[in-house]
């Protein structure tokens, strides 16, 4: 299937969650139904604090497939992003995790023109959430979309991204985050590498020439973390080092610090 109609599937719905992997949405949490050109609309999960610091877009890895149903369920919640949104909110960010439509797979159109759109709606629809500064998340194959996205934000519209595990080198999405235009990033950008990651397509010691790929962010920054907890037989799963699994909160706190140090 060719990249733009493949696209076009996926942008006639997506939604986010909260609660855990299988409750239903939080009660702090609300589904919005966004409207598309062409009629299709996506649905999106707005989770948001009580006293709100910014709003972080969270961009999922793996296939991006976190199962939402209608009632606010989600199957698939074990990716860091989704499984953290509680800490997020208990930080001061309100978050918005996409899903995909109908189990729709996004490795390989992460990078694509279509995909920095939908992301530049995500950005709008987070900004109408209150003030304070939106930034961009994504983890694994997510960090594809985010880079994507901060590449080609509108100008003051979004306040940094960050970049975590990082898929750098080409596995079977065929594509990665030096894929996806780092050249035009003009935010600040943090890039998190989990020294006892084990990914083959996320190696840690990428996280320099990733950072030095953003030539022309104004300060593109590495953070390097230890440790975690294996559960899983994949060492690119969720349940591993390179999801943060077991040191949760060590990486949500470092990330919502340099966050909290680029808020304007």
């Amino acid at each position: 299937m060719a990249v733009f109609p493949r696209i076009a599937l996926l942008l006639a719905a997506v939604a986010l969650a909260g609660g855990s992997s299988s409750a239903a949405v939080a009660p702090q949490a609300r589904v919005v139904a966004l409207p598309l050109p062409g009629g299709a609309v996506q649905r999106i999960l707005v989770s948001l604090p009580a006293t709100m610091r910014g709003m972080v877009v969270m961009l999922p890895g793996g296939a991006g497939d976190i199962g939402l149903t209608k009632d606010g369920a989600i199957r698939h919640g074990d990716n860091f992003v989704v499984r953290t949104r509680g800490r997020w909110n208990a930080r001061g960010y309100g978050v918005l995790i996409p899903d995909t439509i109908d189990g729709q797979n996004l490795r390989g159109v992460r990078r694509s023109p279509a995909y920095a759109q939908l992301i530049d709606r995500l950005v709008a629809l987070a900004h109408r959430q209150g003030p304070g500064p939106v930034f961009l998340l994504g983890t694994s194959q997510g960090s594809i979309a985010a880079m994507n996205g901060a590449a080609h934000a509108a100008p003051g519209s979004i306040a940094g991204v960050v970049l975590t595990e990082s898929v750098s080198v080409m596995g079977g999405s065929h594509e990665t985050v030096f894929d996806a235009d780092p050249q035009d990033v003009r935010v600040p950008a943090l890039v998190v590498a989990n020294r006892d990651d084990s990914c083959k397509v996320a190696p840690p010691d990428h996280a320099p020439r990733i950072a030095a790929a953003m030539t022309h962010s104004p300060d593109a920054t590495m953070l390097s973390v230890s440790g975690g907890v294996t559960r899983s037989d994949n060492d690119c799963g969720s349940l591993t080092p390179h999801g943060y699994y077991g040191i949760e909160d060590k990486v949500v706190d470092a990330i919502a610090r340099w966050m909290d140090g680029h808020s304007g």
